[in-house]
């Protein structure tokens, strides 16, 4: 069981120094059948692994991304503490191209900056690194609170004998350990709530039948697995009640981007009066964003269409469209099951109020006292 909530852990690396040595991730893409832990040693290790999915969902990705920047910053020059930082705006806009449409990964990538340039000047290499270590501990931590937060709000959402329907995986796995979309449901099950769960497979690459549905069944959850195209089904045969998806990205005017296949889930449950929530952290909103239309939408490989464990399943030559993501538009929403509590429409007000600021500057005066003072000694 320990291994969903070990997603992204720290493994030290030097024998007698506090430097990162490198990143721990468990490789989703040997799930169900194995499970394989990785030591990312490098920042492209961790690119490669964000990139091909072996750490996914929006808030593992930015913690990987965090711990990734100072893998790649740990045998920086320790007299050039200015080399340092330009060499860390490098790796930030390298990690940040791993994949476009998460918000987490920049917005993760963009707090360790600012963390590193909020600093007062002159302090050595040393010192930089510790406060990155720092925080992206501090990311790491306030993702599980967030994710608890979320389970506690979205479980009064919940009654027993529920169907509740969910897409793609945003469990544990997803994240620092305790999920969004499946967090309602962790904490439901601790209050003896109990909810039948049906999972949708998620194309291309059954994120869904993969590691949602073996996450939940490990839980001890009563879990039902369907095709994607079975939902509309399933409604209209009274078995689903509510549907709690989780998102990548939304929009200032609460446009959600989340895996293929949302979009259709959402035009289904509005058809059938069920209500239809999307579960996520306030770090998942960009205000910078003010519709979904100005989200990038992530074109994956053909091959992830084409071939299945490098066995052909499509006529040579045939074009693929294959987006990793599509835009569900606000209005299908019923609520934002977040941190801060559940948010209805209107929403783009709600949104806004709830965005939190990049690095607490409090936290980040206290932090730059008791580094200076360290260094001092």
């Amino acid at each position: 069981m320990s291994i969903v909530f070990e997603t992204v852990a720290w493994a030290p690396r030097h024998e007698g120094r506090d430097l990162p040595g490198a990143v721990r991730i468990l490789d989703q893409t040997r799930l169900p059948n194995e499970t394989e832990f990785l030591l990312l040693n490098t920042p492209e290790e961790v690119w490669d692994a964000i990139r091909r999915l072996a750490v996914r969902g929006a808030p593992a990705i930015g913690i990987a991304a965090a711990y990734g920047l100072i893998v790649g910053l740990q045998d920086a020059d320790r007299d050039k503490p200015v080399d340092f930082l330009h060499h860390l705006d490098h790796l930030v806009h390298y990690l940040g191209t791993a994949r476009p449409t998460a918000v987490n990964l920049n917005w993760a990538l963009e707090r360790m900056r600012a963390a590193a340039h909020e600093l007062e000047p002159g302090l050595t290499v040393d010192v930089l690194l510790q406060h990155l270590i720092q925080e992206a501990h501090h990311i790491r931590e306030e993702d599980l609170a967030m994710s608890h937060s979320i389970g506690e709000h979205g479980a009064e959402l919940l009654r027993a004998g529920m169907g509740v329907l969910t897409h793609c995986n945003a469990g544990g796995l997803a994240t620092s350990g305790f999920g969004t979309a499946l967090a309602p449901l962790y904490v439901a099950r601790e209050r003896q709530i109990h909810v039948r769960v049906f999972v949708d497979e998620t194309r291309p690459l059954l994120q869904g039948s993969r590691l949602t549905a073996w996450e939940l069944q490990q839980k001890g959850f009563e879990v039902t697995l369907l095709c994607d195209s079975a939902a509309g089904h399933l409604m209209r045969e009274g078995k689903i009640d509510m549907v709690i998806v989780g998102a990548d990205r939304v929009a200032a005017n609460g446009d959600v981007a989340n895996k293929i296949g949302t979009y259709m889930l959402a035009l289904a449950a509005r058809s059938h009066r069920i209500p239809f929530f999307v579960a996520m952290p306030s770090s998942t909103i960009d205000l910078n964003a003010p519709t979904g239309r100005a989200i990038e939408i992530e074109e994956r490989p053909a091959e992830e269409l084409t071939e299945w464990n490098g066995v052909v399943v499509a006529p040579k030559g045939v074009h693929v469209c294959n987006p990793a993501f599509e835009i569900t538009p606000h209005q299908l929403v019923t609520g934002f099951i977040t941190e801060n509590g559940v948010l209805h429409a209107p929403f783009a007000l709600g949104l806004k109020d709830m965005v939190p600021q990049a690095v607490e500057r409090e936290r980040s005066e206290e932090h730059t006292s008791e580094l200076q003072s360290r260094q001092s000694i």
